[in-house]
């Protein structure tokens, strides 16, 4: 039986990964009492004994975690931002490539996407492999998200009684152009530039669309030959390419909220293309994204624990 800790299970992350491990008989949860959740003691203690860790912790907390863990068999799952742009970490995207998800089977350090990052790399680092998009392009990427994302002080302050009426409307932020996800972003799909990258959380709770616009004289290809790339690539169960999944000439972020999959779609024409990720930013934007990877590590069906949506099985 694996032997499994999750470091920092009291947050949001941690939470919605020890729901999908529920009634799971192949796995023993260790658990620290509540007084010593953050004790280093205790924590080390816990690291070393696990098969599997998930570290559901601030950057800083999660490199303390890697420090604290001196047991070369223990595999660290890192959903931090921490490790996702450092080479010696297998990045947890397993749908990108079979080379990809080879390294997260192989690895005993794998570093969980962000959320926006997700869908932006799912839908550009294809068309860069594919010759389709060149690494000097100039990109943007608008993302619609839910509250929950910005974990459990975000959602106390959507969800309080008497809350700032502001917070009845899109909120954009990062406006800085320094988002903590640019850097993966960037990295991972081979870009030389970071995009013009546009975030927005909005009131519900989760759900996640990322849209990356192009115009057709950026590519050396079609509408057309977009579609082929993931056709072939995104064939499911988890991330699948769906052609016109479009509800009445609307696209909903909250689609496939409540759910670990990843719908990949079109819009436009040859001229102006939309291309579009829909998933949950708690799902495959977060934790059914981290139990896929625990559940290849362990050498078993990917989709095990994990809620898929229909339309993606």
């Amino acid at each position: 039986m694996t032997e499994l800790f999750i470091d920092g299970s009291a947050g949001t992350t941690g939470l919605r990964i020890y729901e999908r491990l529920e009634g799971r008989n192949d796995i023993h949860l260790i658990r620290l009492p509540e007084d010593r959740r953050k004790d280093p003691t205790a924590r080390k203690e816990a690291l070393n004994r696990a098969d599997i860790a998930f570290l559901c912790l601030p950057d800083a907390a999660a490199k303390e975690a890697v420090s604290l863990c001196d047991n070369p068999d223990t595999v660290l799952i890192d959903t931090s931002t921490a490790h996702r742009t450092d080479s010696a970490w297998a990045y947890g995207f397993p749908e990108l490539s079979e080379a990809a998800e080879e390294k997260i089977r192989n690895s005993r350090r794998i570093a969980v996407p962000g959320c926006h990052a997700s869908g932006f790399i799912a839908l550009i680092f294809p068309l860069m492999k594919a010759g389709l998009l060149s690494e000097s392009a100039r990109l943007s990427c608008f993302s619609l998200t839910g509250y929950s994302g910005g974990g459990k002080k975000m959602i106390a302050e959507y969800e309080a009684e008497e809350r700032d009426p502001l917070f009845a409307a899109p909120r954009q932020y990062g406006l800085s152009q320094t988002h903590k996800h640019l850097p993966e972003m960037t990295s991972v799909t081979g870009l030389a530039c970071p995009p013009c990258f546009c975030p927005v959380v909005a009131d519900f709770y989760s759900g996640m669309e990322v849209t990356v616009p192009l115009f057709g004289e950026w590519l050396t290809g079609s509408m057309k030959d977009i579609k082929e790339v993931y056709q072939a690539l995104y064939t499911g169960p988890v991330v699948r390419y769906t052609e016109e999944p479009f509800e009445t000439g609307f696209a909903s972020a909250s689609k496939l909220a409540g759910t670990d999959s990843m719908e990949i779609s079109v819009a436009g024409n040859d001229e102006r293309i939309l291309l579009i990720a829909r998933y949950d930013n708690l799902g495959k934007g977060a934790s059914g994204a981290a139990v896929e990877c625990m559940n290849i590590k362990l050498g078993i069906e990917k989709t095990a624990g994990l809620q898929l949506w229909k339309g993606c099985v």
